[in-house]
């Protein structure tokens, strides 16, 4: 009996002390700074649990922290190079529980999951420790943990700048700018979930795309700008922050919001416009996500929400992930396999 519990130990001490895959970087810069290589298997804290990660997601966001870009964001990410406990990238996943600290009482061992690892990253390998308390919810039933990953970040984020920020309702016109990104996909289709209209702002290529998704009208960016139309709209949602407050300002109607995404000038121009009236700037950060991602896993399970992948890589082909990503043309959400 006692060789069997002294076995049993050493096999699982065994198993913590195996390495595990993650992607790593030391210096900022193109996609080739990213390798996969083996480190120490992560061991949960008694408040934590430790999540084996089946897939990860490749975001904007995420390649210009690779960048180290803006600059403002080197203060978390590190100043010269990334910090050390900042190494490895990955921000949204989906797993399985593996184990559970001793005070963890939402989770246990075997519970599928879906979250967002927010500033301590590290979603981009094959295990990853989160607080009990973290952006940590459920996997909707269903779908599979690449499509998981993916309805993490874009869809959290939309509805906390659309419902939570410029408070879309029925009756309002809203307009989404990068209609056809990961965020966009989500706006697209969480407006039309509180009840406005429309308007989405993408490529011809996409145009389908974003109908389907229910958007009531399309406006191609290649040959129209929709600053320079007679219409205005309750909110404008720039997704991807390629315009700005100024040339928004007259398609605004009277007290309609600009709502982006990005933009350190877009704090203190939300305060000015705030004490002003009128017009209004609604900057914000999505870093808190457990309500929205119950919100969400409620809405997909009701088949209420379309999950928009266009691609799919393997972990050992992270830099071509990252290359993809940079081109700028990616449509919804690049997933990444971590443990198939």
């Amino acid at each position: 009996m006692m060789g069997s519990i002294a076995a049993t130990i050493s096999e699982s001490t065994r198993e913590e002390e195996l390495p595990v895959k993650a992607v790593t970087y030391s210096e900022f810069g193109p996609p080739e700074v990213l390798s996969v290589r083996e480190v120490a298997r992560p061991t949960p804290k008694p408040d934590e649990v430790l999540v084996r990660v089946h897939a990860t997601t490749v975001t904007r966001a995420e390649t210009l922290m690779r960048r180290g870009s803006p600059r403002w964001g080197r203060l978390v990410l590190g100043v010269t190079r990334p910090r050390k406990n900042r190494r490895i990238p990955g921000l949204e996943f989906a797993g399985e529980i593996e184990a559970a600290g001793a005070d963890v009482r939402r989770f246990a061992a075997g519970d599928q999951v879906f979250g967002f690892a927010g500033f301590h990253l590290g979603a981009c390998a094959e295990y990853v420790c989160l607080p009990e308390s973290a952006s940590l919810e459920r996997k909707p039933a269903g779908i599979g943990f690449e499509e998981a990953a993916a309805a993490v970040d874009g869809p959290s984020t939309a509805l906390y700048f659309l419902r939570d920020k410029a408070h879309v309702r029925s009756g309002r016109h809203v307009l989404v700018n990068g209609a056809s990104g990961s965020i966009g996909t989500a706006a697209v289709q969480l407006a039309k979930h509180l009840g406005a209209e429309v308007t989405a702002v993408c490529s011809p290529r996409n145009a389908d795309l974003v109908t389907d998704l229910g958007a009531d009208h399309v406006v191609d960016y290649h040959t129209e700008d929709f600053t320079a139309h007679h219409e205005t709209y309750d909110v404008i949602f720039d997704t991807v922050t390629a315009t700005s407050f100024a040339r928004c300002r007259r398609a605004l109607t009277p007290r309609g919001c600009y709502v982006p995404t990005t933009g350190l000038i877009n704090w203190p121009l939300g305060a000015w416009t705030a004490l002003r009236g009128g017009r209004t700037v609604r900057p914000g950060m999505s870093v808190e996500k457990q309500g929205a991602l119950a919100y969400v896993k409620e809405l997909i399970e009701s088949d209420g929400f379309r999950i928009v992948v266009d691609r799919n890589f393997p972990l050992d082909r992270i830099v071509d992930a990252h290359r993809y990503v940079d081109l700028g043309h990616k449509v919804g959400n690049v997933t990444v396999t971590v443990n198939g």
